[in-house]
């Protein structure tokens, strides 16, 4: 069944009162980078199958995922892929550069920092954070390496609401209640624990050694 993209859709005012589950929004982020490969292929209109497939979700999941900011009208015609893209875009709120910061500059979060590929997404580091920053050679990572002392400062006169945690498991906890009492509500989460924090504040927790746990089951 295909279904086309029409701008009906939900007002942000309201969409913002939707509870919308957090695998959905996840799914999210895979539908807008496979449009991103149609739209590289110059491809206008795509159908909910194809889109689904090149998601990894079935049709089904896809169509429901998307209800969620309205129906998208008449059968037959495929989403638009440019207008669809754009709707993502605006829902993931990444029609801007976000700014995000990394604490912990070691050498994961150096990695990180040298990375060019989040302002693409819609991301931009503005600023790492580290105990020992008069160490870190700031012009190898490309942003500034602040002392943790200016932490707060910083968040607050730059408004950062999201922020990336690269340190030690046993300091983990202590930074994200510092950072969590700056302001900031979104933990990417490197470090091997599970952090205890507000209902307000959401945290993805990224761990390696899980990861490849993972993997070393498939291969066995």
């Amino acid at each position: 069944m295909l279904i086309p993209f029409q701008p009906k859709t939900v007002p942000f005012h309201k969409m913002s009162k939707l509870v919308i589950p957090r695998k959905t929004v996840y799914r999210l982020s895979l539908y807008y980078r496979a449009l991103q490969r149609l739209r590289g292929n110059k491809i206008e209109t795509v159908s909910s199958a194809a889109l689904a497939k090149a998601a990894g979700v079935k049709p089904t999941q896809l169509r429901k995922d998307l209800t969620y900011f309205g129906q998208f009208g008449t059968r037959g015609l495929g989403y638009n892929v440019e207008a669809l893209s754009r709707r993502l875009t605006e829902a993931l709120g990444t029609t801007h550069l976000q700014p995000v910061i990394l604490v912990g500059a070691g050498h994961l979060g150096s990695a990180l920092l040298r990375y060019h590929g989040f302002a693409k997404e819609g991301f931009e580091v503005v600023a790492a954070f580290d105990l020992q920053a008069s160490r870190t050679r700031a012009k190898e990572v490309g942003v500034k390496v602040l002392p943790m002392t200016k932490l707060g400062e910083f968040v607050a006169a730059n408004r950062i609401k999201m922020a990336i945690l690269t340190v030690p498991g046993t300091v983990a906890q202590e930074v994200a209640n510092e950072l969590v009492a700056t302001g900031v509500l979104a933990i990417l989460n490197f470090a091997p624990i599970i952090l205890q924090v507000p209902d307000n504040v959401v945290v993805n927790n990224v761990d390696l050694a899980i990861e490849l746990e993972n993997l070393s089951y498939f291969i066995r």
